[in-house]
């Protein structure tokens, strides 16, 4: 529980417009979501995409709220405080509400359109080899010493962030490992953490739904590396040498640079890369010093990954053979190049890449070791960044045999005007357009022989699919599992 405090100790240092009535009221929690408001809890009226919490300050004030952060003065008998944005503070509201949790543990960031789950779960899994309680927010959910807790977005909103690092603390976490999304940094959900690392996995198209452009992508992105300064010292960003974004994020970075890659003159470089069906297996140079890696997910991206990984443990002072065995010790991350086997003479992979350049890094890895047709099941999201999608088919185009655009969570968009955008892209390949995914999939096990590899991508770990605003249960893997099985498979996945 967090400790109470005067709304005024809470509100040191934060630029106010105004205040109304008594701000010595003592708070005892926070909260966004009038549903979700307890007796004596801090409400911050958001301005939100589609509602806006100003409309349901009475109803959080009938819950027991007793003040309110917000952007106009409401006529409601309780102190108010009067800020120019309130998404912009609430994170630095809510670290102080929480103890300041991120004071009393290590944080390390994790940011980057592709790669950032998987090298979370690569560091969890170092941090803990070595002894350490370690904490994880990101795309799959949280975990606390490995007992997991759901989640809905990547990166959780500012004040169920420092919930969630206060709860670590409480619970005796010493490291916690963060996806940290470009929506997150550009509203404040990261606010108020104070970050040990930085890590940055590349950049490509992505969100430009929201950003609008890519130089405005990688302003959001770079303020983790700008931000990285405060009490906790030393700090440091592990930035990708061979992307183009390392050379402005470098610049910008408050910390440190040590820089990771396998083609540019970087501190760790990796050599002598073998990428084979059953993972990579590379030679990684430093300092003077050589170390072996194996890890166990194909493609060239699986090198990044387990790279950005070995720097961090390296850098912060592990033994390098220790972080090279961790990594070893990894099987895979749920929805990331994930196999589904029920005894099929061919290949079926799910995966969440959901960029044109996730999509090519995949793709790319199964046509490497696929003996026979490549068979590529994908779809894009709706009310998502629509400059992708042709994008999207021309890569699964250039790799594939055989394309089947579907279905992604069309939302409120018609799927088969989606399904339009994206045959815009393909070509100089066989295809069909499916938009039933449950029929996308079931076809590709239909259409598959011996020695072909199917590539299920875009949704990796989800479980559902929205349809409108009505969310259907619906996972590729289950499905992918109850086509073969409908096909007279049946062994035991494994």
């Amino acid at each position: 529980m967090p400790t109470a405090k005067s709304l005024s100790e809470i509100l040191e240092g934060i630029e106010i417009i105004s205040s109304s009535a008594d701000i010595q009221v003592i708070v005892r929690g926070m909260s966004m979501d009038s549903r979700q408001v307890q007796p004596g809890d801090l409400y911050v009226c958001v301005p939100g995409f589609q509602v806006d919490g100003h409309d349901f300050a009475a109803a959080a004030i009938a819950s027991g709220a007793v003040a309110l952060v917000v952007e106009r003065f409401l006529p409601l008998d309780v102190p108010q405080v009067l800020v120019a944005n309130v998404r912009q503070v609430m994170g630095l509201l809510a670290s102080v509400v929480y103890d300041r949790p991120s004071e009393h543990l290590e944080l390390v960031g994790v940011t980057g359109t592709n790669g950032k789950t998987t090298i979370t779960y690569l560091i969890e899994k170092i941090a803990a080899k070595h002894g350490k309680k370690v904490g994880l927010i990101g795309t799959l959910g949280s975990r606390i010493d490995g007992r997991e807790l759901p989640g809905e977005r990547t990166t959780p909103e500012a004040i169920d962030v420092q919930k969630l690092l206060g709860e670590m603390v409480a619970e005796g976490v010493s490291l916690a490992v963060m996806e940290v999304s470009s929506h997150a940094l550009d509203l404040g959900r990261v606010a108020g953490c104070e970050f040990a690392a930085g890590i940055f996995t590349n950049l490509t198209q992505d969100h430009l739904d929201y950003h609008k452009t890519m130089e405005e992508y990688l302003n959001a992105k770079s303020r983790l590396f700008s931000n990285l300064k405060g009490k906790i010292q030393p700090k440091i960003s592990i930035l990708n040498g061979d992307d183009p974004a390392f050379s402005k994020l470098s610049q910008v970075s408050a910390a440190p640079v040590v820089s990771y890659g396998i083609y540019n003159s970087v501190d760790y470089r990796a050599e002598n890369v073998e990428v084979t069906t059953e993972g990579v297996r590379f030679r990684v140079r430093f300092r003077d010093e050589v170390q072996q890696i194996w890890y166990a997910t194909p493609g060239i991206f699986s090198v990044y990954n387990a790279l950005a990984a070995f720097v961090w443990g390296v850098e912060r002072g592990y033994d390098k053979a220790t972080v090279a065995e961790a990594l070893t010790e990894i099987s895979g991350v749920p929805g990331r190049f994930e196999s589904v086997r029920l005894g099929q003479p061919f290949q079926v992979i799910v995966d969440y890449a959901h960029t044109p350049d996730g999509l090519v890094n995949v793709v790319r890895t199964a046509r490497d070791f696929t003996k026979g047709k490549l068979i590529t099941v994908f779809g894009c999201g709706g009310d998502r960044d629509r400059g992708k999608r042709p994008l999207m088919g021309e890569a699964a185009s250039q790799w594939s045999d055989f394309v089947i655009v579907t279905s992604d969570n069309p939302r409120t968009e018609d799927p088969d005007q989606i399904i339009q955008e994206i045959l815009t892209g393909v070509s100089g390949v066989d295809y069909v357009a499916l938009r039933d995914r449950r029929e996308a999939v079931w076809s590709a096990c239909r259409m598959a022989k011996a020695g072909d590899t199917i590539l299920i991508a875009g949704k990796g770990h989800e479980t559902y699919q929205i349809f409108g605003t009505e969310v259907h249960p619906f996972d590729d893997r289950e499905v992918a599992r109850e086509a073969l099985r409908g096909l007279g498979y049946a062994q035991v996945d494994s």
